[in-house]
Formats: C-alpha cells, sequence, structure tokens
C-alpha cells in the first residue's frame, strides 16, 4: 500500500472538513513551551489516554508533541482532532481482538522464514478508524509542532517525522514491532518500530523548543530479573527503552548544567523541565489485555490516576534513573465489579449511580493477615446528570473491614473524583452484620453511598444512594478475577485460593457461626 490510499487517508471521517484545524491539545502558539511525550507500550497504550485527558482537564496544552511506537497510535487521533474524553470513549469501545490479523496460513508452515507473526490489516482497517485516526487531518493540524519517531532500518537511525510529513506507510511502521508485525518499504526505504534504539523522543521536542516535558510511560521498570523466555523477551525492551530515556534525561541534565553556566542551547537560555506520569508499578502485559484480565477502561482509570497525582505533586522529575523506579508488588489478585442504582444528588429525584471498580489486591499474604484488609481501586462513575465515565482520581477497597462494633463488618468501596474542576468524594459501605445465612446475600451486594464534597469524607454530604450488584454482574466480577504477579501456576492458583479461602471464612463466620469479630 503506498501513501495517500487505503484505510485512513483522503478525507476520511470528515467529509469536506480537511482543512486546517486546530486539535484541542494544542496550545495554538500561546503559553509555555510545553511537550506532550507519548512513549510506547503496546496495547497498553490505552492508560495514555487516561493520563492526557488529566492534563487536558488541568488546562494544559501543549506547543509540541512526539510519539513513538504505541504511543504514535494516540497521537495520531489527538491530531486527528479528537478530543481527549473522545480517545477515552473511543479505546473503552475497541476491542483487544481488533489489533490481530493473522497472515495467510500458508505462511506459517515456513515459520523461520516469515515476515512476520501478524500483519498490519487489522490495524489500519479497524484500530485506526475506530480512534478516529485519519491522515489528512494530521497533517492538517495547526498550532502545535509534532513528530512522530520512526525507525529507518536502513541506516539504524530514529526520524523524527513532522506531523505534516506523515504519511499511512510510516504511520504504520511507528507500530510495527519486529517479529510481531512486518517491516513497511515505501519510497526505496525499510521502516519499523522504533523500540529498540529509543521508546521515547524527548530531545526531538526540546531541540524545536519545548523547555516543558510532560511524558507519559507505559513500559514497565521490573525490579526483579525473572526465568522463562517470555519475561526475557519483556526485559529486553525494558532495559532497551529505560536505556535510551535514562540517555536522554542525563542529556537534558547535562544541557541544564551549561544553561546554569551562562550557555543557550539549542535556544533555550531558561532550564528544561521533565514531568513523567508512570504507574507505580508495571502495568499488565497484552497477553493479559488480551485474555480479558485487564480491559481499556481499567488502563484508562490508571492513566487518569496517575496523571492526577503527578498533577498533585508538581515535581518534576529527577534527571536520572530514579526517576522510571517502580515498585515490584507482591503476588496478589485482582477482579472488576459493577454496582448500579437509585442516587440523589441534592434536592433532585430520579438519578441513578454506576461505579465500575478495579481492585488492586497488590499482595494477597498482607491483604489477608492484616486487620482492615484494605487495597487499591480504581474505576469510574456514571453519575446522572453530571455525566458518564467521570474517572477516579484516588481509591480504596476494604473487604470485612472493623466497624468498631464487633457485630458489624464493613465492605468498603471509596473513590474520590473531579467534576467541573472541584473535588468530590464517594463513600460506600456493605454493612455485614452477624446473622442468619438469609441475609448474606443482601448484605453483600448492597452498597450504601454517600458524596461528599472535597477529598474525603469530611466533606459536606451531597448526595446518597443504594447500589446494588445483581446475579449477571456477580457471574462477570467471578470471570475477571485473577492473580497478578504470580511467577508460576501454583503461585497463581494459590493467591486465587487464599483469597475465596478468606472470603469463605468470613462469610461462615458472620453468617453460620454467628461469632463477633475478635479484637485485639
Amino acid at each position: 500500500m503506498v501513501a495517500g490510499t487505503g484505510p485512513c487517508t483522503g478525507l476520511g471521517k470528515y467529509p469536506g472538513m480537511n482543512a486546517v484545524h486546530t486539535p484541542p491539545i494544542a496550545s495554538a502558539g500561546t503559553g509555555t513551551r510545553r511537550a506532550l511525550v507519548l512513549a510506547g507500550g503496546g496495547m497498553r497504550v490505552a492508560y495514555q489516554a487516561g493520563a492526557v485527558k488529566a492534563l487536558h482537564d488541568e488546562g494544559l496544552r501543549f506547543s509540541h508533541a512526539d510519539g513513538v511506537s504505541g504511543g504514535t497510535i494516540n497521537l495520531a487521533a489527538l491530531l486527528s482532532g479528537e478530543s481527549p474524553d473522545s480517545l477515552c470513549s473511543r479505546w473503552r469501545a475497541l476491542r483487544p481482538t481488533d489489533f490481530s490479523s493473522m497472515r495467510p496460513v500458508s505462511e506459517y508452515l515456513r515459520l523461520a522464514n516469515m515476515r512476520a507473526l501478524g500483519s498490519a490489516d487489522s490495524m489500519k482497517e479497524k484500530v485506526y478508524p475506530a480512534l478516529g485516526i485519519d491522515i489528512d487531518r494530521i497533517r492538517a493540524a495547526d498550532g502545535i509542532d509534532a513528530s512522530f519517531s520512526v525507525c529507518r532500518f536502513d541506516d539504524k537511525t530514529v526520524v523524527a517525522l513532522p506531523h505534516k510529513e506523515l504519511d499511512l506507510p510510516r504511520l504504520v511502521a511507528a507500530a510495527s514491532l519486529p517479529i510481531f508485525l512486518p517491516a513497511v518499504q515505501t519510497a526505496g526505504t525499510t521502516w519499523t518500530d522504533a523500540v529498540w534504539i529509543k521508546d521515547s523522543n524527548l530531545l526531538a521536542c526540546v531541540e524545536r523548543g519545548a523547555r516543558e516535558l510532560w511524558l507519559v510511560w507505559c513500559i514497565g521498570n521490573t525490579p526483579v530479573y525473572r526465568d522463562g523466555a517470555f519475561n526475557q523477551y519483556v526485559h529486553m525492551i525494558e532495559m532497551s527503552a529505560l536505556g535510551a530515556l535514562h540517555a536522554e534525561l542525563a542529556t537534558i541534565a547535562a544541557i541544564n548544567r551549561r544553561i546554569a553556566n551562562g550557555e543557550t542551547v539549542w535556544g533555550h537560555c531558561e532550564p528544561v523541565v521533565v514531568h513523567i506520569v508512570k504507574p507505580e508499578s508495571p502495568l499488565p502485559l497484552d497477553p493479559d489485555f488480551f485474555r480479558g484480565r485487564i480491559d481499556a477502561a481499567t488502563l484508562i482509570n490508571l492513566g487518569y490516576r496517575d496523571a492526577r497525582r503527578a498533577l498533585k505533586a508538581n515535581r518534576p522529575a529527577p534527571l536520572d534513573p530514579s526517576a522510571t523506579s517502580m515498585r515490584e508488588p507482591g503476588v496478589g489478585l485482582s477482579f472488576r465489579e459493577t454496582m448500579a442504582g437509585p442516587f440523589k444528588l441534592g434536592s433532585a429525584n430520579g438519578g441513578r449511580l454506576a461505579m465500575h471498580a478495579t481492585i488492586h489486591i497488590d499482595d494477597m499474604s498482607a491483604f489477608v493477615t492484616s486487620s482492615d484488609h484494605k487495597a487499591g481501586l480504581s474505576g469510574h462513575l456514571d453519575i446522572e446528570p453530571w455525566g458518564r465515565a467521570i474517572p477516579a482520581q484516588s481509591g480504596v477497597f476494604g473487604l470485612f473491614s472493623p466497624s468498631g462494633d464487633p457485630t458489624l463488618t464493613y465492605m468498603v468501596y471509596e473513590l474520590g473524583f473531579r467534576h467541573q474542576g472541584s473535588d468530590y468524594y464517594l463513600a460506600g459501605k456493605k454493612h455485614v452484620r452477624l446473622g442468619g445465612p438469609w441475609r448474606l446475600w443482601r448484605e453483600t451486594t448492597t452498597l450504601y453511598t454517600q458524596l461528599h464534597k472535597g477529598t474525603d469524607t469530611s466533606g459536606e454530604v451531597i448526595g446518597a444512594g443504594t447500589l446494588s450488584l445483581g446475579v449477571p454482574d456477580l457471574v462477570r466480577l467471578l470471570g475477571t478475577a485473577h492473580a497478578t504477579n504470580a511467577p508460576t501456576p501454583s503461585a497463581r492458583t494459590n493467591a486465587v485460593w487464599r483469597f475465596f479461602r478468606f472470603f469463605a471464612a468470613e462469610l461462615f463466620r458472620t453468617y453460620i457461626r454467628r461469632s463477633p469479630r475478635p479484637t485485639s
């Protein structure tokens, strides 16, 4: 396929509207010379949609941008004119299988000489249209100086292609990871994913004048070296991507030292500042996405949460390897849960609220043995009449947490979020009280909620409602429960077993033995 033909080129989804336009993320030449840098990360780059939404909601606009590998997909959508909210919605609707397309069966019979294990057809025919990507709209974007960093295989260099020169073949090449997708030949040159050289291109933006960089990073930084071919393949990507990023941070540190000594470097007479939005621990990998262990909505919520944390901290990243450090969680468990029901906001009647939560238990041993059995929670809310898919900036989950009354424990679901620039906190509890087994279903599936102004439960209550978990919701919940960070099948089985054994034991104590919770 050549530039200017096929899906995502020509008039695309904006018939007659390929004139110059200013994307919602663009600063249009006003304010700080700020760059949005979108690194790679496979399908996990759905995380970036949530992060960019948080930055955009905070009022950040960008004069510069660069994308590498999977990050080029999001940058392409944003330059096509999609708002961060629209990009999040599009990612939620995208199916993981839309990324996968096979090559002709005959090629798999000569596996050693295949061009690649898969083809880019689905990416061009399904992913790009689903995310609103339009090549002509990208070229017509104004008010922002953006680039797409692609590996030119001929001389093994990374080329930062200006967005006004982008074509479909090189957009595809930017996310064509060797082995998995074929390299792209166009105009006598071979192009491919740049991840093995670098997975982000900060200096491309610095050279063009950006002095405040916001990097959204999805690649893990696993502290523990693991056995197994797949794990070590992942480690190779980590070493390559992080090694290049650390080198760029060191270069920026050297530039800042020269500026401090009175030099002007690449037009900069003030130090270059880097902010990094990244997860606290490595994100699940693409196979987990394919198997449904994590979904795009959860990745978006995590990206939003982590960007909000970075904004609140308001601290530039250190220009050394500590900037990318991540925590190694223990063997844990995760599951997704949706509850919905009537909700009264202020004096208005007839509203509803739905909570879409993902529970993150990072260490099963610590969770089971702690006194409050607390874990992390990410998610989003649908609140009538405020809107749908309002992401949480913080979250807490508790299972059979103490209430102060030995006959009563709580299942706790709390989410902090923002709406129209103000902070709110939704606090919910399921009341699990000693009694007959006929009370079990109602008490463990009914969540009593209160909505507070502010960032915790000390704020004024402005809404309340009762949410419930139906039988179909419970079936879906059980289908999403899985062990996390487990190195072996036996460790995975043990984590799931320990969780459900703890859950069943507490139900037995409460509704069969009717024994008060021991107090320390």
